[in-house]
């Protein structure tokens, strides 16, 4: 096989119909029309000898050569994008479209902080932001769909780029009246399991969350497994337990401050470290070291405004 009669459009196209699993979809996001980028396909697997896809009136599977390849490809597509870069002449800095994952638990709280700053630092940057569970943006970031998240350090770092941005220290969220408020100080040993409301299977927060609880006092949690922290929230409020709260989601004023009381911890600190991750081959790398830098200096100011009072 002569793989020089595939061009990066042919590997374009074969990470397109990977990615959306549908050609009509593939095709939009390419700008063609489906019967061309179909074609592409069809000449690509011939030149192969391999297929990539099967295909049905209803969806496309991608097969488990077609997957392997797919892989390969998006590294091609990505080292191909360095040689525009070394090109062209000095860019500045944030300008273009970047796709940037965020978890759950933290983007509704620190990005409306960020982005207005953000806007103003880099106006020619184009944010395009995507919220979800840990998981499924570092899956993403690894396809090439995000160009980096922002999430706690739960995964394997093999082919990626972390750069720490801060720590977040957890707060505890209880009924009011609840023993642990009335306790002159707080520490994460007083803690106890069968108190504790949780997040549902799939966000990060919910394990720190219970490898915060002392190992001796790690019972049955409650059964009320919340699916946002909004959701945790009102459930503390109407008195089914407590659960830690990451202190930029901490709200003093809000339609519950009544019915919650929010508590730092003394002692050893109780949190998670936040950082932004990248591929390692990722072509702008700069770009998000300088974001990097913008999250750290302008955060402290968040953290701050949020911490919890007695």
């Amino acid at each position: 096989m002569n793989v020089s009669a595939l061009s990066l459009r042919d590997l374009e196209y074969l990470v397109a119909v990977a990615d959306h699993q549908h050609f009509g979809r593939a095709a939009e996001a390419c700008h063609v029309s489906q019967p061309a980028l179909s074609s592409q396909i069809s000449k690509v697997e011939h030149l192969l000898g391999v297929k990539l896809f099967e295909r049905s009136n209803r969806r496309v599977l991608i097969t488990p050569d077609g997957k392997r390849i797919a892989d390969q490809a998006r590294l091609v597509l990505e080292e191909a994008a360095k040689i525009a870069l070394l090109a062209a002449p000095a860019a500045e800095p944030l300008c273009g479209s970047l796709r940037l994952g965020i978890i759950a638990t933290l983007g509704p709280y620190l990005m409306p902080h960020l982005i207005p700053k953000l806007r103003k630092t880099f106006p020619k940057l184009q944010l395009l932001l995507r919220e979800g569970l840990t998981a499924d943006l570092v899956s993403d970031l690894r396809s090439g769909l995000l160009d980096a998240v922002i999430a706690a350090p739960t995964f394997a770092m093999d082919g990626l780029n972390a750069t720490e941005l801060f720590w977040e220290p957890f707060v505890l969220a209880a009924p009011k009246r609840h023993r642990l408020t009335e306790k002159s100080s707080l520490e994460a040993a007083d803690l106890r399991s069968e108190e504790m409301i949780l997040l549902e299977d799939g966000h990060c927060l919910r394990e720190q969350v219970v490898d915060a609880c002392p190992t001796n006092r790690r019972g049955n949690f409650k059964e009320f497994h919340a699916t946002s922290m909004e959701t945790l929230r009102h459930l503390v409020a109407a008195g089914f337990g407590c659960t830690l709260i990451p202190q930029l989601a901490v709200k003093s004023r809000d339609n519950l401050h009544r019915l919650i009381q929010y508590r730092n911890f003394t002692g050893k600190p109780v949190g998670r470290k936040i950082i932004l991750v990248c591929r390692s081959r990722f072509a702008r790398v700069t770009d998000v070291e300088t974001l990097a830098e913008f999250i750290r200096k302008n955060v402290k100011e968040a953290l701050v405004a949020r911490r919890a009072s007695r």
